[in-house]
């Protein structure tokens, strides 16, 4: 994600992460065949759902940007982790008619961000099921913790669509958790003469009486807050990498011509990136490029990252939200707070770019970096930075800083070492500070912990490394 500043006050903060105060069901008991509602991420105490591991999300739906109306279904198939007679998912969307548990009608209930499912049959521990939940409406936007605007976003043209670390649940239901990945299909269908683009790959698109249908495919695991399908009308290029990755661009047509150089270096990217940390991980890369001017910043939806405009840093913005193909995406956090694993690997990876483009190398850059003594920006924890500064710059800058220093340590031949075996290691998987922590020590033969003590678990500006 391109940075973010905060911007509302820590009392609107923990409204915004705690939810609101209302009757749902508190997490299960030991022994209670009710799923947890919520994973227990610190960040965000409603996030997430027990007593299940979705499998694979089927989402159709019609949208209408005119009246921004919005006909959906979502099959989502899942394997119980314990016995369930009740379990919830998380839903802001708009209202459900109907949900059914294994082809048999449900009861339901729902707060504000909770949908509850009691199934006629109690859901057996270790068995596959599928919930079916029927909703229509108008889907919205919601508001972060930070003053950012996120989830579904009406554009003058369609929706520009961006999850993180909350949004997915305006226009889906899921278990919208970094922890549980699955696979996805998106249905979408929108007036003919309009563009959805989702994840993936595109496998089919249909027209049919004014109406065209797009399907995209997402075959390898995604967390929900990585999921867009974002509509609008778009000028459309399909071609490879020189690697034979397949690449998909949708560009809004006012910012074609702005676009061009920095679509174009897609590719090189791609194929620059997966020589340094390893193999590409998925099926297809690209970008969409729209004009939602409200929301003023771009996130590395998985395989295609969506910008709200042509950034002014294009270059280093592109390769930005390209580097989260492995870290973020591929390789996802296992909670909120280290989300530096997301934004100052895909910050160093932009000095990578620069370092091998000509540009200034990533020492100069950390100099650059390192200089300031801004005691606000040193006094932020980035193995915890808080929900207000999740997106501020201590987890891009000092996130880069401590790679790059780990570097300078430990040496360049090692350094790469400890990248590509991240990018393997956990692969479709997530991770955690902890776990770099132990790889670099293992990789390099040495005791690390001082290093990490000053650059990761203590504030403060670290004088040597």
């Amino acid at each position: 994600m391109m940075l973010r500043t905060p911007a509302v006050s820590a009392l609107v903060a923990a409204a915004l992460v705690a939810g609101p105060i209302l009757a749902a069901p508190a997490a299960a008991a030991p022994g209670s065949m009710v799923g947890a509602d919520s994973i227990g991420d610190p960040y965000f105490q409603r996030q997430g759902n027990g007593g299940f591991d979705v499998r694979h999300c089927d989402i159709a739906f019609t949208y209408d940007p005119g009246t921004r109306q919005m006909t959906a279904t979502a099959t989502i198939t899942a394997v119980a982790t314990q016995d369930l007679s009740r379990f919830s998912l998380d839903f802001r969307g708009p209202t459900v008619s109907a949900v059914t548990v294994n082809a048999v009608a449900a009861r339901f209930s729902r707060d504000d961000d909770k949908l509850f499912a009691t199934p006629k049959n109690v859901l057996k521990a270790g068995r596959t099921f599928t919930v079916v939940i029927t909703y229509a409406g108008e889907p919205g936007p919601m508001y972060d913790a930070d003053g950012s605007v996120e989830g579904w976003v009406p554009t003058d043209d369609g929706a520009f669509v961006v999850g993180e670390p909350q949004g997915s649940a305006m226009w889906f239901p899921g278990n919208n958790h970094p922890t549980d990945k699955a696979t996805f299909t998106f249905r979408a269908t929108v007036p003919d003469g309009t563009t959805a683009v989702g994840n993936g790959t595109l496998v089919s698109q249909a027209t049919h009486g004014g109406w065209t249908t797009f399907v995209w495919e997402s075959r390898e695991p995604m967390a929900t807050y990585l999921a867009t399908v974002t509509i609008g009308k778009f000028v459309v290029s399909e071609f490879t990498t020189a690697s034979n990755i397949p690449v998909y661009t949708a560009v809004d047509p006012r910012l074609a011509k702005r676009a061009a150089p920095m679509l174009a270096e897609i590719p090189d990217i791609v194929d620059f990136f997966s020589s340094v940390f390893g193999p590409y991980p998925f099926s297809s890369t690209g970008a969409v490029i729209d004009y939602a001017p409200k929301v003023g910043y771009a996130l590395e939806t998985q395989t295609r990252p969506v910008f709200c405009d042509v950034p002014s840093d294009a270059i280093g913005t592109i390769a930005h939200e390209l580097a989260h193909m492995w870290f973020g995406d591929s390789v996802s956090l296992t909670r909120w707070s280290d989300i530096w694993l997301n934004e100052g690997f895909a910050t160093y990876a932009e000095w990578l770019w620069s370092e091998h483009n000509g540009g200034p190398t990533a020492q100069k850059l950390f100099e650059r970096t390192y200089a300031p003594d801004k005691q606000s920006f040193w006094d932020v924890l980035l193995a915890d930075p808080g929900v207000l500064n999740m997106f501020s710059y201590p987890p891009y800058d000092r996130g880069a800083m401590t790679l790059h220093a780990l570097r300078v340590k430990v040496g360049d031949e090692v350094f790469f070492k400890i990248l590509k075996e991240w990018t393997t290691a956990h692969r479709f998987g997530n991770a955690t500070s902890a776990d770099f922590v132990g790889l670099a020590e293992r990789e390099s033969q040495q005791d690390l912990g001082p290093f990490f003590d000053a650059w990761l678990y203590h504030t403060g500006k670290p004088t040597s490394w």
